[in-house]
């Protein structure tokens, strides 16, 4: 068979490449997070200010997540992405230099734009190297490699900052960098179709994207001026809709949002990441100042939910391809929205355990749901559009994720500090039972599920 067929070098170097490049996009958000005070004392600046660090790094991934994938197709993937990827290994060299904050933010918000260009990449090369009758393997790959890092990126982080300066949490990574560009000379060039550049295209979505997420940061503060970026937003979204419908490739790519199973995977990957975001956030409030759990207590909690992600990720691929794709959704939804309820309605009576066993639930379920969903979104594009489908896979989860933060800072703002994050894990488990339920919409009889290979519509019951 030719999934279990034993790679080539140059195949398992791609692998190296693909996986050492998208360990260095997440860890460092892991890592600069958790050392954000240290930070602002050491340069000196404001602890508000120093949050910039983050925000403009998730702004810029944003932002540069589409016109890397339209890019891409015009001039080629591997080039695109090697660039992306010397980019961001710059720019984190120059983070670590950085006498200023202002300096700091700058390369910061050139890490974010090289590393879209990894993350919108990353997968689609993967499809060229492996073929398609291994992308599911390559996707639970990838989604084990991303749970790992992201569970191991605060403590690594802590770790690098027990033992030394700041900048070291920058050039402790350019080991993995050397791996990562070393290896990712053996991708597979990808031809271009020498199309034109949409370059007021990128603009205009630079500009709703970039407007969505003030609008995002406004009304989590509690100002009404949100209303105003929130607007232009949408204006411009409207614009760029229009330019885009009379396109053959277009930058937002519509062409593949007209794909029954490629748009039903997109919302429900939003709904699921909106669920995940607000359970991430609001458990440790709930932990350290609605049950007056330390912060000992509250990580050995959360840390079970980027566990049980990686564990469930190993094999998630697999069952995908015996149940199907969509019932897995289904069963990982509820599961997802079960451990959050869970969390949330618990009497806890001075055990720790039922809220480790929520968590735990909530990482086992968005294991199950986020592996079978991606191959989905990414099997049901076609081949040359494999780029868009991967930057509309990284923009539906920075979407979901930016509401699932503004949903838990409203609440934070609005209702008392005990409160608040139980309301916000309900709701998160309300918006896990939508994205189990839009899954289930594709679920297809066994006598009437088949492939339209006509357009390259794949319903997600079918695939595996």
């Amino acid at each position: 068979m030719a999934g279990t067929a034993v790679m080539t070098r140059e195949e398992g170097a791609s692998v190296v490449a693909v996986m050492a490049a998208m360990a260095l996009v997440v860890l460092d958000a892991g890592l600069v997070n958790v050392a954000l005070p240290v930070i602002a004392r050491a340069l000196p600046a404001a602890p508000a200010h120093a949050i910039l660090a983050v925000s403009v790094y998730q702004t810029a991934l944003v932002i540069g997540l589409l016109p890397s994938a339209h890019i891409a197709e015009r001039l080629g993937y591997k080039r695109v992405f090697l660039a992306g990827l010397g980019v961001f290994s710059a720019a984190s060299i120059l983070c670590g230099f950085a006498p200023t904050l202002e300096l700091l933010v700058l390369a910061r918000a050139l890490q974010g734009l090289g590393g879209a260009g990894v993350m919108a990449l990353g997968i689609a090369l993967l499809r060229f190297a492996l073929g398609s009758e291994r992308m599911g393997r390559a996707i639970g790959w990838n989604a084990l490699n991303v749970a790992l890092c992201s569970a191991a990126g605060p403590i690594v982080g802590a770790l690098i900052l027990a033992l030394a300066p700041w900048p070291w949490l920058f050039f402790a990574k350019l080991p993995l960098i050397a791996v990562a560009l070393a290896a990712s000379l053996a991708l597979p060039p990808v031809p271009p179709d020498r199309g034109t550049i949409d370059y007021m295209g990128i603009v205009l979505h630079a500009a709703v994207a970039g407007l969505f997420l003030g609008a995002a940061g406004l009304a989590t503060a509690g100002s009404g001026w949100a209303i105003l970026p929130a607007c232009l937003s949408a204006g411009f979204a409207l614009v760029l809709i229009h330019r885009e419908q009379m396109r053959d490739a277009p930058l937002w790519p519509i062409d593949l949002l007209a794909q029954r199973a490629f748009r039903i995977s997109i919302i429900a990957s939003v709904c699921c990441f909106v669920a995940q975001s607000v359970g991430v956030l609001a458990l440790p409030f709930y932990l350290q100042l609605g049950l007056g759990y330390g912060p000992v207590g509250a990580g050995l909690v959360m840390t079970c939910w980027p566990l049980t992600v990686a564990v469930t990720s190993s094999v998630a691929s697999l069952l995908a391809e015996r149940f199907g794709s969509a019932r897995l959704c289904v069963v990982g939804g509820v599961m997802l929205s079960a451990g959050l309820l869970l969390t949330a309605l618990w009497p806890v009576a001075g055990s720790i355990v039922p809220l480790a066993m929520g968590a735990s639930m909530s990482g086992l379920g968005f294991g199950l749901f986020q592996v079978p969903n991606n191959r989905t979104m990414l099997l049901s594009a076609p081949p040359e559009r494999s780029g868009a489908a991967g930057g509309m896979q990284g923009s539906a989860r920075l979407a979901g994720q930016t509401v699932g933060a503004l949903v838990t800072g409203l609440l934070l703002a609005g209702a008392p500090a005990a409160v608040a994050p139980r309301i916000g894990l309900a709701l998160g488990a309300i918006f896990a039972i939508a994205a189990a339920l839009v899954s289930a919409a594709e679920i297809s009889p066994p006598a009437r599920a088949s492939a339209d290979g006509s357009n390259g519509n794949v319903s997600m019951g079918e695939i595996g």
